[in-house]
């Protein structure tokens, strides 16, 4: 019941009246009239009828109590039993709220909210975020507390909601829990080839750990590649060192074994991305007899500002008599000692271009370059005519990484160079016809006739002649161009040709170009998934396995691409972190979102996080494996948990279903009363005048 007004003046007309009768009053006081406190009372008593005083009833229906149960089912929270400690936890409090009518819960999962669009692919737990959500849908005058069961691993605490009602947390997982994790100390973004980059990481292990742990060794491979294993000593920095050995992408995957009783693995691996950087490229081009082709040498390898070269011509051979000085044909002396056996492995790329053996260079020179391709390095031969001569490279050291004899036949006719099938494959002339012009590539008019002994054949001459082969020798690189009228395209005879194209990517070839391997598998991350693509000679390929970042396999079929030698797949998921790809002999890593996300970067459970949000409420943070603390409830103020127990607020709400309105007295009361005191005060005061009087 409540005392209502329903005024029969407006108010402002109300307070003039009340201002007149105060005035009125004053007045009566400064003359000194007997009666003032009655007529005071009989003004009250008229003012009070004006506002119309009422009396209100309500009937009332109370409201259930609300208590909200928000269920954390992250990731982390699917290690060891956890996902059976918390169903425990939801049961048990469900059973509880079941035994109090008052009671009605609000079981909510964290994964029924629209979080932030980055939080499908960083796995951080906002769980933060979604109690704001929750606690928006729900009427705030109705909620009388609630729970939280989570492992306590939660990154967006910043975000956490003002709660009027206590809150309090039930955490999963166990005090023996242990793990070990691996993480990046300082690694480079970038590494210049040839030179040795350390790379600095750290493994910790964290929580209840068993007193023996057999050693632990780190595992480190290049691009899929192993490259060795490490001894590694707990909370100790492990310093990697390599050697970048190509430019671009180059993908670091280090791995920890999982010991038996570690909580997750998902944290015993990183992958770190060097982008592989050439300080400058070394190139060596020896050119033989001077022909117009050496311009289009020079011209192709001084274009790249990356390229150092080093240009030697052979001016006069030791049998040539003219009569002039040497000091006139050279300016300095033909360094072969250093060049051929000094500093042979700085080159990135020898070069022979038309060279013919002359007496220039003994044969322990060639045999040295002969060396320097087995160790890793890479030779072009652009032949000229001596190459089907007794004079001909191919006589030499040199014939054992060639990929093609001569025959000893030379051709001096037009002909079309023509792409082979090999060669539509082959990442060096692959679209390569897609720069030929309407009217066809221009005619070369010489070439050696070549028998091919290993590689690929990717050009031809006449009648499937072989053009230009390429091949691998051991750990180098070896390209034989049986011509020395490629020159005849950059010159743009009967309509030229992709000169400049062709001999750029065999050179990048030749300097192993990721781009331009024959054979390689690579992966990239998409929106959707992953992305599979492998280069490839072969017409036919097994299936590609993809490991998960959870362990689980799944089999993916490569097709065709619109290019030969192409073949690409895609494969859909959502999960993020490490995946693996393998195809036959060939592997590769790939990160979708991060590689350890933050979920799995410490996932031991632990109250304390939350303990700025839960204690100004008076919550607190219970592990699940002592039990589930029974419900009680508290009065605002007090203690909201103790030993055992953890409390809620009735709010005591309600909904009003009918409202009645009862007048204070009624209308001739107040006429009457006001009436009674005016009579009064008139014969209180006549009193007084007729004692003054008499």
């Amino acid at each position: 019941m409540s005392l209502q007004f329903a005024p029969g003046l407006p108010w402002p007309v109300i307070g003039l009246l009340a201002a007149v009768v105060v005035l009125s009053l004053c007045v009566a006081l400064w003359r000194g009239l007997s009666g003032w406190a009655l007529r005071a009372v009989a003004a009250l008593v008229v003012l009070a009828a004006l506002c119309g005083p009422s009396l209100q009833e309500e009937d009332r229906d109370p409201l259930s109590e609300l208590f909200l149960i928000l269920v954390d089912d992250s990731a982390s929270q699917f290690l060891s039993d956890r996902p059976a400690q918390t169903a425990q936890a939801r049961d048990g409090v469900l059973a509880q709220i079941a035994t109090r009518s008052s009671l009605e819960p609000v079981v909510r999962n964290l994964s029924e909210f629209t979080l932030p669009s980055d939080a499908e692919t960083d796995e951080k737990t906002r769980l933060m975020t979604a109690l704001k959500q929750a606690l928006a849908e729900l009427p705030s005058n109705r909620l009388a507390g609630g729970v939280l069961i989570t492992d306590g691993v939660v990154h967006d605490l910043e975000n956490a909601p003002g709660l009027s009602a206590p809150m309090h947390a039930l955490i999963t997982g166990r005090d023996s829990d242990w793990d070990r994790r691996l993480s990046v100390v300082n690694a480079p973004a970038f590494g210049i080839l040839g030179e040795e980059v350390e790379l600095r990481l750290k493994m910790e292990t964290l929580g209840a750990s068993p007193n023996v742990l057999p050693p632990a060794v780190i595992s480190v491979s290049h691009d899929g590649r192993p490259v060795e294993d490490i001894p590694v000593t707990d909370s100790k920095d492990i310093v990697i060192p390599l050697v970048l050995d190509h430019a671009g992408r180059n993908l670091i995957h280090v791995t920890l074994p999982v010991e038996d009783g570690e909580l997750t693995g998902r944290n015993n691996e990183v992958v770190i991305e060097l982008n592989g950087v050439r300080d400058r490229l070394q190139v060596l081009l020896i050119s033989g007899t001077p022909h117009p082709g050496t311009r289009t040498w020079r011209n192709l390898l001084k274009s790249d500002s990356a390229v150092d070269l080093v240009h030697f011509t052979i001016l006069r051979p030791p049998d040539k008599q003219d009569g002039v000085p040497v000091s006139e044909l050279s300016l300095i002396a033909f360094p072969t000692q250093e060049l051929f056996i000094d500093k042979i492995d700085e080159f990135d790329l020898i070069i022979f271009d038309r060279y013919q053996l002359r007496g220039i260079l003994p044969g322990g020179y060639l045999n040295s370059v002969r060396d320097y391709v087995r160790r890793g390095g890479a030779v072009l031969v652009a032949a000229g005519p001596s190459l089907a001569s007794a004079e001909s490279i191919a006589r030499t050291g040199l014939a054992d990484i060639l990929p093609a004899t001569p025959t000893g036949r030379l051709f001096e006719a037009p002909f079309l160079p023509d792409v082979t099938d090999d060669g539509l494959r082959h990442p060096v002339t692959r679209n390569l016809l897609r720069h030929a012009p309407e009217g066809g590539w221009g005619p070369w008019m010489r070439h050696i006739e070549v028998e091919p002994d290993r590689g690929h054949v990717i050009l031809s001459a006449e009648e499937g002649s072989p053009l230009l082969v390429v091949d691998r020798s051991d750990e180098g690189r070896v390209a034989l161009l049986a011509s020395d009228h490629a020159w005849l395209w950059a010159r743009g005879h009967k309509g030229g040709g992709p000169q400049l194209e062709l001999l750029r990517r065999l050179a990048h070839w030749l300097m192993r170009e990721p781009e331009l391997e024959e054979e390689a598998l690579a992966a990239r991350a998409t929106e959707d998934g992953l992305t599979i693509q492998r280069n490839t000679m072969q017409s036919e390929l097994p299936n590609a396995v993809v490991t998960s970042p959870s362990g689980d396999e799944a089999l993916v079929e490569l097709m065709p691409d619109d290019d030969l030698g192409v073949f690409e797949a895609g494969f859909a998921t959502e999960a993020t972190g490490l995946f693996r790809v393998t195809q036959g002999d060939l592997s590769t890593v790939v990160v979708r979102g991060a590689a350890t996300s933050e979920e799995f970067s410490n996932p031991l459970a632990r109250g304390d996080l939350l303990q700025p949000v839960l204690s100004p409420t008076g919550g607190d943070a219970r592990r699940i494996e002592a039990g589930v603390p029974s419900l009680r409830s508290v009065r605002a103020g007090r203690p909201a948990h103790g030993r055992g127990w953890l409390g809620y607020v009735p709010q005591e709400a309600y909904v009003t279903t009918a409202i009645r309105l009862r007048p204070l007295a009624p209308a001739a009361l107040f006429l009457t009363l006001a009436a009674l005191a005016l009579v009064a005060a008139w014969l209180l005061e006549g009193r007084g005048r007729k004692q003054v009087t008499s």
